[in-house]
């Protein structure tokens, strides 16, 4: 009987036995009343955009942009204003908020790594529908690698959620990161990955990229203070030799570095070590940004988590928050490249949205349109993505959001998004 299988299927012609391919989505036609394409100044009216597959094939007038799209699929947001997908550069999928120690060592010490991954998937959507189409996750917190895990679910459709670009571990040297314990005969979770000396660091380096990481992250200080001159200082975590040998794996390898830096000193040292990104930086000076702009290094101030984390864990935390206020807007003024940054999973996802960052910074010195702009063109060339991402226009990912109102009078209005598309893909529209 197999044979009479076998014989069977031989006679049947090869273009019989292929399935059917199916045919292709038409293309779809966009109405937007009112642009901001997240590179230039200049508001679009009456906008028409022309989508096919996953990308933008043309933008203009409706005009002239309806002649070129017969059959396609349309969708009206001719009474919105339509912007690129938002890009947030500092995420924590895997955390949950951790305004105390005592909140932070919970999530490590009583959930599993699988829970916190179901959780992680859930914070994914979140973003999405909050208009960020793409993040960059600056580590698990001692979830080792299951930012990538999630990364690979959304990527094959299996859960929704933005590109996402994973750090995986972050580092820091042995004891200088939670969870820490008086009591040395515990081996407690780890936070980060453990890091001391020059090999190790590259070995730390080459370990997380095997498994998946886009970016790696490291602490550059710990332990802030203020001098009587009023200088925020820190301690430095790693020598310089460790600095840049974190630094310099990574770029042979094709990657980019994070450096968690609040103090003075942990932020020269990862100026030192040719770090891409300053993350919170509360401590700036205006030689320190001086240094950032001849370095084209980009500032991720993630002002929203400070607002959040300063009233519970008290102490220096709330003169931080003023010191990053009065940093944000001299640096507005010296040209740094200030990225768009929330650290989303330091406040619940589920309590704050991420959008909350653009009014904090239109409120400490950005015009609106430089704080959208921030929030995506600006953002998409942090990560590389210039060609990609970050604005609406042809070649790019059609990754758009809209809202009801008019951001540029009251920045709020994309705390309300009303529709998300990425990759050509409606997930939210009401």
């Amino acid at each position: 009987m197999r044979h009479l299988v076998l014989l069977a299927l031989a006679a049947v012609p090869l273009a019989a036995q292929t399935p059917p391919v199916a045919p292709a989505a038409p293309p779809v036609l966009i109405k937007a009343g009112r642009l901001i394409d997240g590179r230039t100044d200049r508001v679009q009216t009456n906008v028409g955009i022309l989508i096919e597959g996953e990308r933008i094939r043309a933008v203009g007038p409706l005009a002239q942009i309806e002649p070129q799209a017969p059959g396609a699929r349309v969708i009206d947001l001719s009474p919105m204003t339509v912007l690129p997908g938002f890009i947030d550069t500092h995420t924590h999928l895997l955390l949950n908020g951790d305004p105390t120690s005592e909140s932070y060592n919970e999530q490590l010490l009583f959930q599993s790594t699988p829970y916190r991954a179901i959780l992680a998937a859930r914070n994914a959507r979140i973003a999405l529908e909050h208009g960020f189409t793409t993040i960059r996750d600056v580590e698990t917190e001692g979830a080792m690698f299951a930012d990538v895990d999630v990364k690979r679910a959304v990527n094959r459709g299996e859960v929704p959620g933005p590109r996402i670009f994973a750090s995986t571990r972050a580092m820091a040297p042995t004891g200088m990161y939670p969870i820490l314990s008086p009591n040395w005969e515990l081996e407690l979770p780890h936070g980060v990955q453990p890091v001391d000396g020059v090999e190790n660091a590259r070995l730390a380096v080459r370990q997380q990229v095997g498994h998946g990481a886009d970016w790696i992250k490291y602490y550059s200080d710990r332990r802030y203070y203020f001098t009587a001159d009023s200088v925020l200082r820190s301690w430095v975590n790693f020598t310089d030799a460790e600095a840049r040998a974190i630094v310099d794996e990574t770029q042979r390898l094709g990657r980019r570095t994070a450096a968690h830096a609040i103090g003075t000193d942990g932020i020269a040292a990862a100026l030192r070590a040719g770090a891409q990104t300053i993350e919170h930086g509360h401590g700036m000076s205006d030689s320190l940004m001086d240094a950032m702009v001849k370095a084209g290094a980009y500032w991720a101030p993630t002002v929203t988590v400070g607002m959040y984390v300063a009233p519970p864990r008290g102490g220096i935390w709330p003169v931080l928050v003023e010191h990053q206020r009065r940093a944000f807007g001299r640096a507005v003024r010296r040209g740094v490249r200030i990225a768009l940054g929330t650290d989303v999973g330091g406040f619940p996802w589920t309590e704050i949205n991420q959008a909350k960052e653009f009014e904090y910074y239109v409120r400490y010195g950005m015009t609106p349109m430089q704080a959208i702009q921030s929030g995506t063109s600006v953002d998409a060339a942090l990560l590389g993505q210039e060609r990609h991402l970050g604005a609406v226009a042809p070649g790019r990912y059609a990754d758009l959001v809209a809202v009801a109102g008019d951001p540029l009078r009251d920045i709020t209005e994309l705390q309300r998004v009303r529709f998300v598309m990425k990759g050509g893909v409606v997930y939210l529209s009401h």
